[in-house]
């Protein structure tokens, strides 16, 4: 019966592994049907192995294949157009005082810093002796000098009523006259004398030379002075104190002079109001950066040479606005990544604006249309493709 068979496909190679019923005797062609099977089989079997070993073609990109990445719209927002700076406090006439006369022994200091002083009050005194006994004896050559112009004076008055009775001549008056103006000449001498000795003494006094704050002392009693000893006081004129804050070159042109400023020194837990008074015209080359001088008023949580942070008051204005995850900084300075064409990566650059719990107001670099990456920005580059997600509103 099996010598009829046609030959089997490889699913029914297995009936040929059962053995032959009893007394039933293979003929010689099955017995070469069962090897050719089991080859077939094996050669089907090697080429279903190698198509799954062979490299798949890769799969089509598709949307679905793209990385999620959350963006936003940030349209405008009034913002106030503050500006943050770093600067330090410091005087704003800041007046050195020295010694102005002959200097000497420091015998009495009478102020101390932080107290404040009136103009021409005596800041410390200087031994003066010596000038004391030059006083006293000058004050005596006036004396003597005054008497000898009475009595010059008294002489020619007497010679003067004798004239007319021929026992003086015009001559002898004429000598008298000179000898009375000689010793009234010799009094204003003895008196300017006197005058610069007082001067000297004077000026021997340290006094402060305008009404203002005492900043620091650099003089001991006991300590000898001179010209060239160098400022023993040091006083901020008028009691006004200023910050030199720090601005960024581009945010120099939108400040003006009398905008309000709050100052606040390193570790303080209250600012200080001031207006901007001055703006530097000179940028540093080094770091693009111009002083802006904020007037203060003393106060003793303000402290010559203390670092503080000023904000600045500009109004308001309307700009967009950014979490500062969006908000990226390289060599090249601050920028963002929008969405162009395709949702393709693009880089945008910006200039940041004021700066505050809300988020980075952008000066300029968007119009507030653009779809802006929210964040994951540090793991992208220009000309990646991405999925947009759209922020829910109450993220922004």
């Amino acid at each position: 019966m099996n010598a009829h068979q046609s030959v089997p496909s490889p699913a029914a190679a297995e009936v040929y592994s059962f053995p032959p019923a009893e007394g039933d005797v293979p003929s010689g062609r099955n017995r070469w049907l069962k090897p050719g099977l089991i080859t077939l089989a094996v050669a089907l079997a090697g080429v279903a192995g190698w198509k799954l070993l062979s490299p798949a073609a890769p799969p089509a990109v598709t949307a679905s294949n793209l990385p999620e990445v959350t963006v936003l719209v940030p349209g405008t927002t009034m913002l106030a157009d503050a500006i943050t700076a770093p600067g330090s406090i410091a005087a704003k006439r800041d007046a050195a005082v020295g010694v102005q006369g002959e200097g000497g022994r420091v015998v009495r200091v009478m102020v101390e810093p932080g107290q404040r002083v009136g103009a021409g009050q005596v800041l410390a005194q200087i031994d003066r002796q010596v000038q004391t006994q030059e006083i006293a004896q000058l004050s005596a050559g006036v004396r003597q000098a005054e008497a000898e112009a009475r009595l010059a004076q008294a002489n020619l008055a007497r010679a003067e009523s004798l004239v007319a009775k021929g026992f003086i001549s015009r001559a002898d008056i004429d000598q008298r006259i000179a000898t009375r103006d000689g010793a009234q000449a010799r009094v204003g001498v003895a008196r300017a004398q006197l005058g610069a000795a007082r001067e000297r003494a004077d000026r021997l006094d340290v006094r402060a030379p305008a009404a203002g704050l005492i900043l620091s002392r650099n003089v001991e009693t006991g300590q000898v002075v001179g010209p060239g000893t160098g400022a023993l006081f040091r006083l901020a004129e008028g009691n006004a104190l200023e910050m030199r804050a720090q601005v960024a070159e581009q945010d120099l042109a939108r400040l003006k002079v009398g905008m309000t400023a709050l100052v606040t020194p390193v570790g303080a837990t209250e600012g200080f109001r001031g207006k901007v008074w001055l703006i530097d015209p000179v940028i540093d080359p080094a770091n693009r950066q111009g002083i802006v001088r904020i007037q203060l008023d003393y106060s003793p949580g303000l402290r010559v040479g203390a670092f503080a942070r000023a904000r600045i008051e500009g109004g308001e204005t309307t700009r967009p606005l950014l979490p500062q995850s969006a908000v990226l900084a390289d060599a090249s300075g601050n920028f963002v990544y929008v969405l162009g064409k395709d949702n393709k990566v693009e880089r945008r650059s910006i200039v940041v604006g004021a700066i505050g719990d809300a988020g980075v107001g952008i000066a300029s670099g968007l119009t507030g249309s653009e779809r802006v990456v929210a964040s994951a920005g540090a793991f992208l580059k220009p000309g990646d493709t991405i999925k947009p997600v759209l922020a829910p509103t109450a993220t922004r």
